[in-house]
């Protein structure tokens, strides 16, 4: 799922970690982590030869995000178990709202070749297709990769849900180059929050890294099958 839409890693995986292998939140986090890193790696590495990845974009947001990490990881020792389920339901929610939004709009932003170009709040270049770096995009892009961070120390979750939406919303960026740069903030971001919750003790089982191996090889088959669905 993460290969074809560019989101759906963590906030599908913490729930089959959980009720699948009987682990706590704090447990499935760096695990589900793990998986969707690696996983949107692969895809980043794919969509970067194909000259899809907006490489710049990528490590500004990517750096915002594990800055905010820390503080998404402390908050979740803070709020509690109970709590903090209590928001990945409540962000479960909203993903699903979103995404049916978005199923219900005439049309998704970039998507269309033939649509007349609606510049947006992030600028893009009609002709090459680049970020126009001004302070609007600084802005938005860097408010994008701060609150994945957020999300992904917090939660344990990828956070292409939230970034998908916003970059179609705020940006012209085609639906494929965001599906390729939101796979590569979530590889960067994610792998350095899993990385800062082993290293704070966080324990993770090592029978359970089939996980891990199965979420490269869903990455393999996603990778085949969004040659083959139409973006639109």
């Amino acid at each position: 799922i993460m290969a074809l839409t560019g989101a759906g890693g963590g906030i599908l995986s913490i729930p089959v970690l959980m009720v699948g292998l009987g682990m706590d939140m704090s447990s499935a986090k760096p695990l589900s982590l793990l998986a969707v890193g690696l996983g949107a790696a692969m895809g980043a590495m794919h969509g970067l030869r194909m000259k899809l990845l907006h490489y710049r974009a990528v490590l500004y947001m990517s750096l915002l995000g594990i800055l905010m990490a820390p503080l998404g990881i402390w908050l979740s020792r803070l709020i509690g178990q109970q709590t903090l389920a209590v928001v990945f339901g409540g962000v479960l929610v909203l993903a699903g709202w979103r995404s049916l939004r978005l199923l219900l709009m005439p049309s998704s932003p970039g998507n269309d070749k033939d649509a007349p170009y609606v510049p947006r709040p992030c600028a893009i270049d009609p002709g090459s297709g680049r970020v126009i770096w001004t302070p609007a995009s600084f802005a938005i892009l860097g408010l994008i990769g701060a609150v994945t961070g957020l999300l992904s120390g917090m939660l344990g979750v990828g956070g292409g849900f939230f970034m998908v939406p916003m970059l179609s919303h705020f940006t012209n960026l085609r639906y494929q180059n965001i599906l390729v740069t939101s796979l590569g903030v979530i590889a960067l971001v994610s792998g350095f929050s899993a990385l800062e919750m082993l290293r704070q003790g966080t324990p993770i089982a090592s029978t359970s890294f089939g996980f891990v191996a199965a979420a490269v090889v869903g990455m393999l088959l996603g990778r085949v099958l969004v040659q083959r669905i139409p973006s639109g």
